[in-house]
């Protein structure tokens, strides 16, 4: 699947980026599908400046009313543990790929991210 324009914000922080893609190809096929198939769906680096804040165009809402699927990443998930990153990656891709939403009987937005990560391979490490 090409991931390019998913991972080229983070061309200043290599091991992120490597992460990043390494957590995409792993993803089912569908959700890799899903994410290709929305404009809304990026990924980005956190730009947030002490004092000024941060700094991200969203897509408006669509017309099912749903909004940006923007995922936005520290950069320093290039120093964490690699299993640690790779389960925030998921985590964060898990809420766009729900929309925000629950995942089966899950209604809490976190535990759905948590579970669906784990569905995928990324557990949280203890």
């Amino acid at each position: 699947m090409p991931f390019s324009e998913y991972i080229a914000p983070f061309a200043e922080f290599p091991v992120l980026q490597q992460r990043v893609l390494d957590v995409l190809r792993e993803l089912p096929e569908d959700v890799q599908t899903d994410f290709l198939g929305d404009e809304r769906f990026r990924v980005e680096i956190d730009n947030f400046v002490p004092g000024v804040g941060w700094s991200f165009l969203m897509p408006a809402p669509g017309v099912d009313g749903n909004g940006s699927r923007c995922v936005i990443l520290r950069s320093k998930l290039a120093e964490a543990a690699e299993a640690f990153a790779h389960y925030v990656i998921a985590h964060e891709f898990a809420h766009a790929f729900l929309r925000n939403g629950g995942w089966g009987t899950i209604t809490d937005i976190e535990e759905a991210a948590d579970a669906l990560a784990a569905s995928w391979g990324f557990e949280r490490p203890a």
